[in-house]
């Protein structure tokens, strides 16, 4: 028995009738066997950069409390929006993702990268070209697995995966 088999196949031949891979194919290719090996490996072995700008939102005063217990005192508080007191604020966290991109598009190859959620939503934002407020938009389970990637080129920037397990 074959791992990771698609139970549909698709036509082999682009439009210009040149041959081309099933999505079975991709399919292995993406999630084969060795994806653990292939994710791992490279942080083992390669360079390792630990950047500042990958931090989590820094929560000033809110640092430690829930949500719910922020909103018994600050009705309508929305992170996104109204950032937090003695922290950051969206904008805050925006300029620390475009740094981020930006030293991801000039190193021009894959790039294995780990951080907090809220940061991860604005970095989905700014990478798509939204305010960093757009990250709302983003939900993001602990442990997933996005893939932020091109369409045809740097000029298309879109989001290839979000929030797989």
């Amino acid at each position: 028995m074959e791992p990771f088999r698609a139970p549909y196949r698709t036509n082999r031949y682009s439009a210009d009738g040149k041959r081309r891979g099933s999505r079975r194919q991709a399919h292995r290719k993406a999630f084969g066997p060795d994806l653990l090996r292939r994710l791992v490996e490279p942080v083992r072995a390669g360079p390792q950069d630990l950047r500042d700008d990958l931090a989590e939102w820094d929560y000033g005063a809110y640092e430690g409390i829930t949500t719910k217990e922020i909103l018994a005192d600050r009705p309508g508080w929305q992170l996104f929006r109204d950032g937090c007191p003695n922290g950051e604020f969206a904008a805050d966290v925006g300029a620390r993702a475009d740094a981020v991109i930006h030293a991801l598009r000039e190193a021009a190859t894959t790039i294995l990268i780990f951080s907090s959620s809220h940061f991860l939503r604005v970095l989905a934002a700014r990478w798509l070209g939204l305010p960093p407020e757009g990250g709302v938009y983003f939900s993001l389970d602990t442990t997933s697995i996005s893939v932020l990637g091109y369409e045809h080129d740097l000029t298309e920037p879109v989001i290839r995966r979000w929030n797989q397990r």
